[in-house]
Parts: C-alpha cells; structure tokens; sequence
C-alpha cells in the first residue's frame, strides 16, 4: 500500500473515538448494510468514515447556505457517485439543489487527495512498492503504472472544441493523468484534458513528471504503454519484439498495464458516474475535474476498508491504445540501453520464483 502511516492510523483513531464517544444518530441509520451496500456500493463503515471527514473539513459557511446536515449531503452526493444521478433528490425540499450539494461535497472529498491519494516518499517506501511490483510482473525499480484515463463526456458537435474531445477511440472524453500501484491503489491523479490530448504531452507538463525528470523518486521507472516514450523513468514495450526475452519482457509489461486497466474498470463499476460526465466545454473542466479526483479518492478508501464491488455488470475497461504523433520519435539511446539491460539481466531465462503464466500471480490484483 502507498499511503503513508498516519493516514490508516487516523482512520482506526477516528472509528475508536466513534466508539468510544457513542454512536451519533445519522441519516444512515434507516438502511440496514444490504440496502446500503446498493444505494452507495460502500460499506457502513466507509461511509461513517466519509460523513465524518466531509464534516472535519466543510466550511460552516457552505453549511448554512446548503441547510442541510452534512449527513444528508454527503447521501446525496455518495448516491450520484454510485448511480450517475441521486436517488436522494427532494426537490420540494427548502435549500436543496442537487448539483450544488454534488459540487460542494466533491469539492471537498477531491481537496481529502492531499492525505488519500499519495506517492512513496521515503527511500524505503519506494523500495517496499518496487518490491511488490517486482512480485507481481518480475520488472524491477517500477514504481507503479502510467496511463491516461478516458471519462466519456458530451459535446454538441457544431462547437468549435468537438474535435479535440475525440480521442484514439474515437468517441468524445476527458483525460486525466493517473499512477496507481501494482494492488490498485492511486498515487496520483493529474490534468484533466479535452480527450484527444497527447498522454505524452500531459506527461511532459505534469508535476510528476517534472519530478521524476529531476530524479526526485530515485531511480525507479513507471510502466507505460505506446503513447508515452521510452525514457529515464518511463519504461515502454518493446515495439517489435526479436527473441523471447523480449517477448517475455512485453508479457510482464502488459501484466502491469493489466492492473490500471483492473483499477478503472473497478472504479468505474463502483462509481458510475464517471461513465459519463455531462457536458463539456474546453475552457471550463473544473466540475469534470473534481468529479474524478474525488472518486479517486473514495476508491482509495473503499480499499483501505477492503469494500467489495457491486456486482459485475459485464463492463470492462477496454485499454488505450496510445495517441501517437504521425512524425516517427526518436528514442532516448541512453533510454534503450538501459532497457535493453534490465530484458537481458531479467529475461533472459524464466526465473524459477516468476512463471508469466502462473495463475496465482495473474490473479493477484
């Protein structure tokens, strides 16, 4: 796991004062933990956990302009994650307008990514993540994996942006930058772009890029897939594998794009929501934007309190093929050679402790 000690310890420390302290009466209260697992597909515990970190940090002030509890807000909000809509709408109701209560708890959930949503920052931490990468896919000094994530959006198509919402698929999106680690949780969510944005392009303006760049994560690639480049910390397949070292090497690379791939689908499922985000415009993504750190944020919960999905539903991520320029790269020699080291000195052979067709490993995330 990538989050830094305090926050599970804050967790455990805010369920034992709750605990201690008595059980405070919420709106919760009247659905029993089936029923509230298919309105908001988290767990009773999750919630008591989201509601009271929404309240530790909403300012009074939105408060009372809602004229709702805090409770009731972050229902509402919890139940338009899940279904794409709320099932909690009371429009007769004095205060309530859904998009704002959406707008102000999102707001807040998506400023909780500061805590939730992190990046190994000690020398030891990043060794234990590669570690687990290693594990995983048998590449060493791999962080976690590197991919653009697709939220389809809508666009009327006289507007002057419609084609720069296009992506590679060739459907309309937004795109953000996402790193998650090899058991699925996100480290980092960056950027959100009209859909037919370059993924290298977001990369190369990022500020995680802009930090591995400076080597400010040590020695350590991140996996990434056709439409990024091979560089000093950004490791792609082999384009046009020659022997079965690098053949074996692009099956343990795929095994690791397998995993975002995993992640997506898994908050997609849960949060529907990000199946469609509403309209866009190009110059005003802010609400897009928010929408997708908080449900990363959320997903980063869920997992820490080991929350199931909701029942599949037959939709699978499909994977990116990668924007590429029209104009051939050129590749970083110094780039290739050092991939070319890490396939030889670990491809070379099938190594006795990781088998690429070993079924408990593919079932590992």
């Amino acid at each position: 796991m990538t989050f830094p000690g305090p926050v599970w310890l804050a967790v455990q420390r805010e369920l034992l004062s709750q605990e201690a302290d008595g059980e405070v009466p919420t709106c919760f209260d009247r659905y029993d933990d089936e029923t509230l697992f298919k309105l908001f597909h988290l767990s009773r515990p999750c919630i008591t956990f989201i509601a009271d970190t929404v309240r530790s940090r909403l300012q009074n002030s939105a408060l009372k302009k809602a004229q709702l509890s805090v409770d009731e807000m972050v229902k509402v909000s919890l139940s338009y994650y899940a279904h794409g809509h709320s099932t909690m709408t009371d429009p007769r109701r004095p205060g309530f307008n859904e998009t704002a209560i959406v707008g102000t708890v999102s707001g807040v959930i998506s400023g909780m990514s500061d805590v939730f949503i992190s990046f190994p920052q000690t020398s030891e931490a990043r060794t234990h993540v590669a570690l687990k990468v290693e594990k995983l896919s048998g590449i060493p000094s791999v962080l976690g994996v590197l991919a653009p994530a697709h939220f389809k959006t809508t666009l009327h198509p006289y507007e002057q942006e419609f084609r720069s919402f296009v992506n590679a698929q060739g459907y309309t999106s937004v795109v953000s930058q996402f790193i998650c680690d090899s058991d699925g949780n996100i480290m980092s969510v960056e950027k959100c772009c009209a859909g037919g944005t370059f993924e290298q392009e977001m990369w190369d303006s990022s500020f995680k890029g802009k930090e591995m760049v400076e080597d400010l994560h040590g020695p350590f690639w991140l996996i990434g897939g056709n439409g990024y480049h091979l560089s000093k910390h950004v490791l792609t397949p082999v384009s046009n594998p020659r022997n079965d070292n690098e053949v074996r090497f692009n099956e343990a690379h795929e095994r690791m794009l397998h995993v975002m791939q995993t992640t997506l689908t898994s908050m997609k499922r849960r949060f529907k929501c990000l199946m469609q985000l509403g309209f866009a415009q190009g110059g005003a993504l802010d609400k897009q934007s928010i929408i997708i750190k908080a449900c990363s944020v959320l997903h980063n919960i869920a997992k820490k309190f080991s929350v199931p999905l909701p029942p599949e539903n037959g939709f699978t991520e499909e994977m990116y093929p990668g924007r590429q320029h029209s104009v051939p790269v050129e590749i970083n020699p110094e780039a290739l050679k050092a991939r070319q080291e890490l396939i030889d000195g670990h491809f070379s052979v099938v190594s006795s402790s990781w088998d690429p067709f070993d079924r408990k490993n593919a079932e590992h995330v």
